[in-house]
């Protein structure tokens, strides 16, 4: 019913950024949404009918809509007076308001209503179908012809129609129609005919079908017509639900017998150069609901799209296709699973992905299907896609029955990313968010603000989809060991729409290596939640690619302590009820992979610790590769092969103590850990093959054996890992150990004693000065003394660093580089000067490359082993420089030092 014909628009990949990790993504052209998407997601301000929107068409800048009410009204909030609209309302394209156009289409018995509305190919006469038998008083039988230019019945058009026209179509000389009709004009005419479009006269057009019909549209070199609807038979031969029959006889032309599902049913058809589509509705199981795409030059398939959801309205605009449904699962084409509904989806009409737009309804009055019918409309050079229905509500608003969309001005910004900051070893700390939600942007650009700064530090492209908001991080490699860092994120559309700052990310990067994450990492690990996150509803993941984040279901409790690692990382308790975690990424399992958490529990009803499933908010209807415990406490590693295939632990774990847990899977078979020793194995290499996402604290476990009281987890998981390979024992057992091996301990030691040596002034002593100063000509020489702890029992210094704050004064930096070395001679703070300063080492242990203007904390690493060497001791330090260029710092005497100078010394297991 309605035609389209565009040019594509480009898709382009893009890696933005300037650190390490940053994402692909979809860049968009200078353009206010991203192509080939033509209109915005930002519903528009439009009256609303009291009742269901069955049929739109446009002419001139006024869109025409018919259906099922009685007046329509203003839009919520916005004053005025609600008119009288019997079935039929014209209104602006462009306001959303009515115009000076009324009609009342009325029958004398039952209920009357405009199902279809369609226009001459010059657009001067609107035709409308339905069941009624006047307009405006003028007698029609349920198919009328207007004059678009005086909104008045064109009396001289007269076919007389049985029953409802549910479908219309027009060439310039003839209208064709679909419905429930057996007769027109008193002569036999079963659910399709064709009558003149100017006096209404019936046409030997004959295509007559068992069942209503539903769907009719001409092809573009008006040869034939495509037929839809509830029919097993037109003429006599079988084709179910579709035929393609000849423009003049409604001879057949193609048949589709056996090539839509039985229960289900075409709604619409749409045509443009290329093809012809259709919009399917199906009841019951086993049902097709989706779109299918034909070609114009053998009628043939070109695509279908199995999503299910009972399509109503089907409208292809610039290559790509905008469909009205409630589509709910769209597995079966690799997008998401069964659970909430969409109502408004776009796509290429080359294919099934879906597209970066999707405003949405709800199902609203009758029978609850949401949008019915799309139209596009133009005034003033700009486009308004039109969608009718019997929604009550519009992306979360109160608004009935009618919205519109614009092809300019999205102002709708994206949804303010949730980030987190981690750090496993100096130098690098990763920024992650969940990508942002923008309904009509699908490439986002992301910036990374650093310690408050209004300047972004980095910038990352990245795409999602409502379906689809895989995390993205950038890691920042300027980061120094020991300092504290803070990160704000914001997404930016196309458009230049911009959400609020994130809130802040704090972290803080350690002075050694995090062990047991890096390791992990180093692994090979593709998926990392060790829950750590401070909020809901986002769950980071820690790998090294960083992009398979989870998400919280019905909020599990975060930072749970003490966590399963020694250190400061937290756990996540769920409830053994409903709480919860999905992964975000569809993804299919290779023959290898490993899958590692650590749990701690008492509960005696057992639950799913963590596996695999082909669903994210409802239960799985496949599953495994999966951990359980039964209600014993026992621990079972099962896949599916066609039948269960379990490993099952003799001992029990539920003694509410942390334990590590490992399953791994590939050539040489399936293997259980627990606690870093092998707890059985089983000769099964192969597993249940589909698309899903991991689970961590509860799926479906039906069937499974010694199922648990609940299939929900109660108790605590921490460090959950996936690996697409196997893991060896070795690494198995290298993961328990440094996990429980002792926590790293941080010991910062502020200076004992300090004072500076000044060549202008040989017998100054400065130890109560509260500056200090480092200059090679004419000089100056810093000295500090550590008094330093032994190493806590059972460790050894790992990492060792030294901070220095710069003073306030004017070009208190310096260019030159300032070197760190021991002192080897006596001397005190109260009684150095120039003449009897101490001797020095020659090898540094550390070194600033110079110093910039300022006053802030600088750090630089020290030479671990020098220091060990003097645990336990008093040691000093010498700062000293080359250059003519003074450093000038805060001493242990300055209120505004903070406690500098200071040592930062980390002690950890051997």
């Amino acid at each position: 019913m309605r035609r389209s014909r565009g040019f594509a628009a480009a898709l382009a990949l893009s890696l933005a950024g300037t650190g390490a990790g940053a994402v692909l993504g979809l860049v968009p052209r200078a353009a206010a949404i991203t192509p080939p998407v033509a209109f915005t997601a930002d519903a528009l301000s439009t009256w609303q009918p009291n009742g269901v929107v069955w049929a739109l068409a446009e002419a001139g800048g006024t869109v025409f809509a018919g259906g099922t009410f009685s007046a329509v009204r203003p839009p919520d909030g916005s004053g005025g007076a609600e008119q009288s609209a019997v079935n039929f309302a014209a209104l602006d394209a462009a306001t959303g308001a009515p115009t000076s156009c009324h009609l009342s289409f009325t029958v004398g018995g039952g209920t009357a209503t405009v199902r279809a509305l369609t226009l001459s190919p010059d657009k001067q006469t609107l035709y409308a179908g339905g069941y009624f038998g006047a307009v405006n008083g003028t007698p029609v039988s349920s198919l009328a012809a207007i004059d678009v230019a005086t909104c008045t019945v064109k009396t001289g058009f007269r076919p007389a129609f049985a029953a409802t026209v549910r479908a219309l179509a027009v060439t310039g000389d003839t209208v064709y129609a679909g419905g429930d009709f057996l007769t027109v004009a008193g002569q036999p005419r079963q659910r399709f005919a064709a009558v003149d479009a100017a006096d209404g006269a019936l046409r030997p057009f004959t295509a007559d079908a068992d069942e209503p019909g539903r769907a009719v549209e001409v092809t573009p070199d008006g040869q034939n017509v495509v037929l839809g609807g509830d029919f097993f038979t037109v003429n006599g031969t079988n084709t179910h639900a579709l035929a393609v029959v000849d423009a003049t006889s409604g001879a057949l032309t193609k048949t589709y017998a056996g090539f839509i599902e039985t229960n289900s049913v075409v709604k619409d058809i749409a045509t443009d150069a290329t093809g012809f589509y259709t919009a399917n509705e199906g009841t019951g199981g086993g049902v097709f609901d989706g779109r299918i795409a034909l070609n114009l030059s053998d009628f043939n398939q070109r695509w279908r799209d199995t999503c299910l959801g009972a399509t109503q309205a089907v409208l292809p605009y610039q290559n790509v296709l905008y469909s009205a449904s409630h589509a709910h699962d769209c597995s079966s084409v690799g997008e998401y699973p069964d659970g909430q509904r969409h109502h408004l989806l776009a796509q290429p009409t080359t294919g099934v992905g879906k597209l970066g737009w999707a405003p949405d309804t709800n199902d609203g009055i009758g029978e609850g299907i949401g949008p019915r019918v799309m139209t596009v409309g133009s005034r003033g050079g700009v486009q308004y896609l039109w969608v009718g229905g019997e929604f009550t509500t519009v992306n979360g608003s109160a608004q009935q029955s009618l919205t519109r969309f614009a092809s300019t001005g999205d102002t709708g910004a994206p949804t303010v990313p949730v980030a987190t900051a981690a750090s496993f070893r100096p130098g690098e700390a990763q920024v992650r968010w969940r990508t942002s939600l923008d309904l009509d942007d699908s490439a986002l650009t992301y910036r990374i603000y650093r310690n408050g700064s209004g300047t972004p530090i980095a910038t990352v492209a990245a795409d999602s989809l409502f379906f689809k908001r895989p995390q993205a991080s950038w890691t920042d490699t300027t980061v120094a060991a020991g300092q504290s860092y803070t990160y704000r994120v914001t997404a930016t559309d196309a458009a230049g729409n911009t959400s609020a700052l994130s809130a802040t990310a704090s972290v803080t990067v350690p002075t050694s290596v995090d062990a047991y994450p890096d390791r992990v990492r180093a692994d090979g690990a593709q998926l990392f939640w060790r829950y750590d996150d401070a909020s809901l509803p986002n769950v980071a993941d820690s790998s090294a690619s960083g992009n398979q984040n989870g998400v919280h279901l019905n909020a599990p409790a975060l930072r749970q302590t003490p966590g399963a690692v020694s250190g400061a990382s937290t756990a996540i308790g769920f409830n053994g009820t409903d709480t919860r975690v999905y992964g975000d990424q569809r993804q299919t399992i290779g023959g290898s992979y490993t899958i590692e958490t650590w749990f701690r529990t008492n509960t005696t009803r057992g639950g799913k610790l963590f596996g695999f499933g082909n669903n994210q908010v409802r239960g799985s209807s496949q599953y495994d590769k999966h951990i359980y415990m039964t209600n014993d406490g026992r621990l079972v590693y099962g896949v599916y092969t066609g039948a269960t295939r379990t490993i099952t632990t003799g001992a029990a774990y539920n003694d509410n103590q942390w334990h590590h847990v490992v399953a791994t899977q590939g050539p040489g078979g399936m293997v259980l850990y627990v606690d870093g020793a092998q707890k059985g194995t089983l000769a099964v290499t192969t597993h249940e093959n589909y698309a899903g996402y991991w689970h961590a604290g509860g799926d479906s476990l039906g069937a499974w054996p010694n199922p648990p009281t609940s299939e929900f987890w109660a108790g605590q998981l921490d460090e959950t890992a996936v690996y697409p390979s196997v893991l060896s024992a070795a690494q198995v057992q290298n993961h328990y150990a440094l996990a429980t091996a002792p926590a790293d301990s941080v010991v910062q030691v502020q200076a004992a004693e300090d004072t500076y040596a000044n060549a202008g002034a040989p017998d100054g002593n400065y130890g109560g000065s509260s500056s200090l100063a480092v200059r090679g000509t004419s000089l100056y020489t810093s000295y500090l003394r550590f008094n330093l702890p032994a190493a806590p029992a059972g460790t050894v210094l790992k990492s060792a660093s030294l901070s220095v704050k710069t003073s306030t004064m004017s070009g208190a930096g310096t260019a030159d580089t300032v070197s760190v070395v021991p002192v080897t001679g006596a001397w005190t703070e109260a009684g150095t000067t120039y003449n009897n300063r101490p001797a020095t080492g020659a090898a540094a242990l550390g070194s600033f490359a110079g110093v910039p203007d300022g006053s802030a904390v600088h750090t630089t690493g020290l030479d671990t082993a020098a220091l060990a060497g003097a645990l336990g001791t008093s040691y000093g330090l010498a700062l000293t420089s080359p250059g003519t260029d003074a450093l000038w710092l805060w001493s242990s005497e300055a209120a505004a030092n903070e406690g500098t100078p200071q040592l930062t010394l980390t002690f950890g297991a051997p």
